[in-house]
């Protein structure tokens, strides 16, 4: 038997104890699904749960637009989207279907195809927030050209709740690639990047490449001729389509190790970098998973001298998660917070203990 996903507007509730919370200068801790409360510092504060509010407000696939309500699962939403034949390119985790539209453009967390196709923040035509003013407001349209307040809205892909709540969020998505093919090769990793950076030169339609194991994987997605001919110059062996899904949700072996996680981002076509642990290669070499035990300041001085940065996805003793932001930046940061959110009601401290 199907079962109707469920559309409810809670609006109101979350207005109501948004404003209590603006009364009491009470700090309030944002959550959707919780699927990401590994990640970032923790909150103290009330729980403003978003689940309920919830629900596909409007999709037109003509128009390659999906508007939904915060606490819509993504497995929802991506299901919607599979039955118009389109997809979010950016392919963001839904952490075993518990993951929330809100979440997902709150933690700006990006799957495989991240590099070819852009971040959470690209495909944010606009959304609805609450203010720390317990103000319900609209930021951005529908459509690319309405661009009013365009800007508030890709600033709250990757706040982490910091900045206001997100109500509801339009995303600019786009229809299915009609063939896709994935391969595994075994090769070294000095091997793997070179043929990344050849298969780049030559405009092949790669979307997505990982190394691990001893073994690059990628996948080429587009016409039927372009990603057939790509195939055949590629070589290899099949791959289960599945192992993309397995990466983006964090369930290969790799992520099994009990040592602690960090994602280190680097500029694309970065050389291979001496870390002090395992890593896998995603993103095709632009992100590297590591697994150590290795001190934090160790891995950022790494990371830093190689133009890139690095989060750490789990505690790491008095490790800041993220990577701390030099005085001027920092400085911004507290501006824009107070703009937003004058008495810090929302998600205090979860990206840096001054915000």
């Amino acid at each position: 038997m199907l079962v109707e996903p469920v559309s409810l507007d809670d609006s109101k509730r979350l207005v109501a104890e948004v404003e209590e919370a603006f009364v009491k200068r009470a700090p309030l801790a944002i959550r959707g699904g919780n699927s990401k409360a590994f990640l970032g510092r923790a909150v103290q504060g009330a729980t403003l749960d978003t689940r309920s509010h919830r629900g596909v407000v409007s999709y037109d696939p003509t128009e390659l637009v999906i508007t939904a309500r915060a606490g819509t699962p993504v497995a929802e939403l991506n299901a919607a989207l599979d039955a118009g034949g389109q997809m979010l390119p950016c392919e963001p985790p839904a952490f075993d279907d518990t993951a929330t539209v809100g979440g997902m453009v709150a933690a700006g967390l990006a799957g495989p195809r991240r590099p070819w196709a852009g971040a959470v923040r690209d495909f944010v035509l606009g959304c609805r927030v609450i203010t720390g003013h317990a103000k319900h407001l609209r930021f951005g349209g529908e459509v690319m050209k309405n661009v009013a307040g365009y800007d508030v809205s890709r600033l709250l892909a990757g706040s982490f709740g910091c900045l206001g709540v997100i109500t509801e969020v339009s995303l600019k998505v786009l229809p299915k690639p009609r063939a896709v093919g994935s391969v595994t090769l075994e090769l070294d990793a000095g091997e793997a990047l070179a043929e990344l950076s050849a298969w780049r030169r030559a405009v092949l339609p790669v979307s997505g490449a990982c190394y691990v194991d001893g073994r690059l994987h990628v996948r080429l997605e587009g016409g039927t001729g372009s990603v057939a001919s790509a195939l055949d110059r590629i070589g290899g062996d099949e791959l289960e389509p599945g192992f993309w899904r397995d990466l983006r949700e964090q369930r290969l072996a790799f992520f099994d190790d009990p040592r602690p996680l960090w994602r280190i981002s680097l500029p694309n076509a970065s050389p291979l970098l001496d870390l002090p642990g395992d890593t896998l290669l995603d993103w095709a070499g632009a992100q590297r998973w590591l697994k150590s035990d290795a001190p934090a300041a160790t891995i950022r001085q790494i990371a830093h001298a190689a133009g890139g940065h690095a989060t750490c996805f789990t505690p790491h003793g008095d490790a800041e998660p993220f990577t701390p932001l030099p005085p001027a930046l920092l400085r911004f940061h507290r501006q824009l917070k107070q703009q937003l959110d004058p008495r810090g009601l929302f998600n205090p401290g979860r990206l840096y203990a001054d915000l």
